[in-house]
């Protein structure tokens, strides 16, 4: 099974080039489904992010996830804590999820995760793809789809790595922007690069 990370920041169009792979016939797993269905069943999860970020639950003892984006947006060292506690989960569940699409015998299969490098996911992907947008159109994004304001937005791209960070560490960019066209056609053509074998790489 060829395995391909996708990886940008918040608002770049991740899940479109995802589902753009999925009608190529690629399997995806989103790390950030992932991560909130654990929310939802981990119970081990929950309970050491309760005991970091404690102001971010209700007097109810609930994980409240807005209030716990707002920390670890603000705070580096907060969302660095974050990401030890959540990383080690997420790719539990997703090792599991792919020894599933081994058996199922998959020959494609996108793993979409926002820290697909800081989490070490890169490490069992054949292929790492970074997906970028400009600024502007990142923040329109966010704040559609999360119903928060432009600040808050911003402070998410901000606390993310720059564009240059998936220039050096990806094998291949994809510039995500306001063409839908254009990206699937960027998608196209690195899905017939990566999926000819050497003879046919030589013809």
């Amino acid at each position: 099974m060829l395995i391909i990370g996708i990886t940008g920041g918040s608002g770049s169009g991740k899940s479109t080039v995802s589902e753009l792979f999925c009608k190529l016939g690629a399997h995806t797993i989103d790390a950030d489904v992932v991560y909130h269905k654990l929310l939802n069943e981990s119970e081990q999860m929950m309970r050491e992010l309760k005991k970091r970020f404690p102001k971010a639950c209700g007097s109810d003892g609930r994980l409240i996830r807005k209030a716990l984006a707002e920390i670890v947006f603000s705070d580096k060292a907060a969302l660095a804590d974050l990401n030890a506690i959540a990383h080690k989960f997420v790719i539990e569940e997703t090792e599991r999820e792919i020894a599933r699409l081994y058996e199922q015998n998959a020959q494609y299969l996108c793993i979409d995760a926002i820290a697909l490098f800081e989490s070490k996911l890169c490490s069992i992907c054949d292929i790492t793809i970074g997906v970028i947008a400009p600024r502007s159109t990142r923040i329109a994004r966010i704040t559609a789809r999360d119903g928060i304001d432009s600040m808050s937005a911003c402070a998410r791209i901000n606390a993310q790595p720059e564009d240059s960070f998936y220039a050096e560490n990806c094998d291949y960019i994809i510039v995500n922007d306001e063409s839908l066209e254009a990206t699937e056609k960027e998608v196209n053509n690195i899905f017939n690069l990566i999926t000819k074998g050497p003879e046919k790489n030589n013809e």
